[in-house]
């Protein structure tokens, strides 16, 4: 443990602010890890949007249940590489708590309707979060700074190290299933002072290996959890997947969503381990004690067989020392991103592609631009801080951002409150809309 504090230097655990520790014995990153797990923001993710709404049913996961998985895989794969696992895990569970109500459908209309602001992006919340909307340090001038998280944990939360301006045009699916049309940029031109200081001295849009870790940690998260959430519901059924034409239409939704331009063969040829693993099903599920068993071995397999890959891979580039920052970049073998891609298209195939999903969108993406039309002709129904900033704003620009702050801050439960409870004539008191 030494060594690898010793590979995180002066500027790696510096803070924005500068604050003494309060208690000697815990490191930098251990503070980080604390302040991430107290905050409101991550509680809220409770109530966020995973695949599915997280009212529809009480065994499904959200946006919170997602992320402590994610946190756990990042941990124990930081841990084999010698990066701090405080600091891998509070990035990881840091990765989500920029994203809106309803998810990536609500990231794209707030995107849509903030335009004159420099948009909305998912990940340039998370950051803007971090470093100023959480309230817990401010500077000398009683300006909020957020969690006040060290340099190294802030860039390894920062999944996109770039402003918009620099972002490539969307492309791709999402792992909901939605099509991605967001550019995804990690800081918004209010934000670059902070996200300056915490690059400094690092060139071009490099990811730290932190990053790095925490990113291949939700793609494997996603990949077996939502395959697991689908098997189930009763919507996949893995023993079908020994009929070779099911197994072609699913790598058809492979190659649309995930994987353009990979072949059947490819896929089949990467996939064959896997169908040989002992705990891959041979029959449907039944929901009995040793079925769901056997379903929580195969999860654990596959992400064993995945963080392994990783690990011996980074291992056999790199060598076996300590590997933190900007010393190493993670290795994913080709045979692991295909068997992910094919994990994540069997879930996709069954799940995101159902009908019924398309009218839920629509009412989510009415509900978002109701409230910020709202709350743009009725500032006084911003919540307190956030009518504070609205106040102090010096731009139209400004005053936009704050409203997007709003909306983008609520869980999908609180969204749909506040719309329910919208003055349709403009004259209902601010104190009877729901907070």
């Amino acid at each position: 443990m030494g060594s690898r504090r010793q590979m995180y230097d002066e500027a790696a655990r510096a803070r924005w602010v500068d604050e003494p520790a309060k208690r000697a014995e815990r490191t930098p990153f251990e503070r980080d890890r604390a302040r991430l797990v107290h905050s409101a923001a991550l509680r809220r993710l409770a109530a966020k949007t995973q695949v599915v709404g997280p009212q529809s049913d009480d065994f499904v996961r959200n946006r919170l249940t997602h992320t402590l998985e994610v946190a756990q895989v990042a941990r124990d794969l930081a841990r084999t590489l010698g990066c701090d696992p405080d600091l891998v895990e509070t990035a990881a569970l840091a990765h989500d708590i920029g994203h809106p109500p309803f998810g990536h459908n609500g990231e794209w209309v707030l995107d849509e309707l903030s335009q004159e602001c420099g948009g909305f992006e998912g990940n340039a919340q998370t950051l803007r979060i971090l470093t100023r909307l959480e309230a817990k340090s401010a500077d000398p001038q009683g300006r909020s700074v957020g969690l006040n998280l060290t340099r190294a944990t802030l860039d390894a939360s920062t999944k996109y190290p770039w402003p918009r301006a620099s972002a490539e045009d969307a492309h791709g699916t999402h792992a909901d299933g939605l099509p991605r049309s967001v550019k995804k940029f990690g800081v918004y031109d209010d934000d670059l002072p902070v996200f300056t200081w915490m690059r400094a001295g690092v060139g071009g849009t490099q990811r730290c290996i932190e990053t790095q870790v925490m990113d291949f940690s939700d793609d494997v998260a996603y990949s077996v959890h939502d395959l697991e959430d689908g098997i189930v519901a009763g919507k996949i059924d893995l023993s079908s997947l020994g009929d070779p034409g099911r197994r072609h239409e699913v790598w058809g939704t492979v190659r649309d969503w995930y994987l353009p331009g990979v072949t059947d063969d490819e896929i089949e040829e990467a996939f064959a381990g896997v169908w040989q693993m002992p705990a891959w099903p041979g029959s449907s599920y039944d929901g009995s004690r040793r079925v769901q068993a056997a379903l929580k071995n195969l999860t654990s397999d596959l992400i064993g067989r995945f963080c392994t890959g990783v690990q011996h891979a980074t291992h056999a580039k790199y060598g076996t020392g300590v590997l933190t920052r900007y010393a190493a970049d993670l290795v994913v073998p080709r045979e692991t991103v295909l068997v992910i891609g094919a994990l994540k298209g069997v879930a996709a195939h069954y799940v995101m592609r159902a009908d019924e999903r398309v009218a839920v969108l629509a009412t989510q993406r009415e509900v978002i631009s109701d409230l910020l039309a709202a709350i743009r002709d009725r500032p006084d129904l911003l919540q307190p801080a956030l009518r504070d900033d609205f106040e102090a704003a010096e731009s139209d620009s400004a005053r936009q951002r704050v409203i997007v702050d709003q909306v983008a801050s609520l869980t999908d439960a609180s969204a749909l409150a506040w719309h329910a409870h919208l003055p349709p004539d403009g004259h209902t008191p601010a104190d009877q809309i729901v907070q």
